[in-house]
C-alpha cells in the first residue's frame, strides 16, 4: 500500500506519461528492482492504483429509495473519485482491477439495478454502459483541463472562426454548448440520458439489442 500512495502522489505531482518505474523507486528513496518484486510491470502497478482510487465510492450509505438517483449517485460519485487524481480516468482505463474496492462499486450498481427489477443480463450491461461513459466523459474533461493548466485555455474563438454558418450551421447553432466548460452540465446531461432509457426499458425488459 505504501508502493501505491507513494505513486498517487507522484502522479499528482508529474502525470501518468512521466510516472515510470524508476522515478518513483527514486520518490521512494529504493532502488527500482525493490519494486519489481511487488508489481512486475507498471501495468501491474496501476491496477492497484486503480483500485484504490475507489476506494471512497462506497463508504456513505446512498441517499435516495429509487433506484434511478441512486444509480446517478454512483456514477457521480465514480466522477468524483476519478477526478480527484490527476489523470485518474487514464490510470482506470484498461487496468479492470478485481479488488474489493472495484468488485464492491460495480456489484452496487448491478444491484441496484437488479434489486430494481432488471434481469441480471439488461442490468450488467447497463452497468457497463454507464461506467464506460463515467470514464469516457472523465477522460476527456481531465484532458482538456490538463491542457489548460500546461498551455492556457483552449480559444473558444479558433472554433467560432472555424465554423462559419453557411458551411456548417447545425454546429453554428449549437456553438454556445459546444465551447462551453461547463462539464457538470454536460455529464449530468448524459447522464440523464443514459437513466432516460432505462427508465423507458422498464425493469424486467430483456436487453435490447440482444435479440431477447
Amino acid at each position: 500500500m505504501r508502493t501505491v500512495e507513494a505513486a498517487l502522489a507522484l502522479l499528482d505531482e508529474v502525470g501518468l506519461d512521466a510516472l515510470t518505474m524508476r522515478r518513483l523507486a527514486e520518490a521512494m528513496d529504493v532502488r527500482a528492482g525493490a519494486l519489481y518484486r511487488y508489481f512486475a510491470t507498471k501495468h501491474e502497478l496501476l491496477t492497484a492504483m486503480a483500485e484504490v482510487l475507489l476506494a471512497d465510492c462506497l463508504e456513505r450509505p446512498l441517499s435516495s429509495p429509487d433506484w434511478s438517483e441512486r444509480l446517478a449517485e454512483l456514477a457521480r460519485r465514480m466522477r468524483t473519485a476519478l477526478l480527484g487524481r490527476r489523470d485518474g480516468a487514464r490510470v482506470y482505463a484498461g487496468t479492470h482491477a478485481t479488488g474489493a474496492h472495484t468488485l464492491g462499486f460495480a456489484d452496487a450498481l448491478i444491484g441496484v439495478l437488479r434489486e430494481a427489477g432488471f434481469a441480471a443480463d439488461a442490468a450488467a450491461r447497463a452497468a457497463l454502459t454507464l461506467v464506460n461513459f463515467i470514464l469516457g466523459h472523465t477522460l476527456e474533461e481531465q484532458a482538456a483541463l490538463q491542457g489548460a493548466a500546461d498551455e492556457g485555455p483552449a480559444d473558444p474563438d479558433l472554433l467560432r472562426a472555424a465554423v462559419t454558418p453557411g458551411q456548417y450551421p447545425h454546429l453554428a447553432a449549437a456553438l454556445p454548448v459546444l465551447t462551453s466548460t461547463d462539464f457538470t452540465a454536460h455529464f449530468e446531461f448524459g447522464l440523464g440520458l443514459l437513466l432516460q432509457g432505462l427508465r423507458a426499458l422498464g425493469p424486467g425488459s430483456t436487453s435490447p439489442g440482444t435479440g431477447g
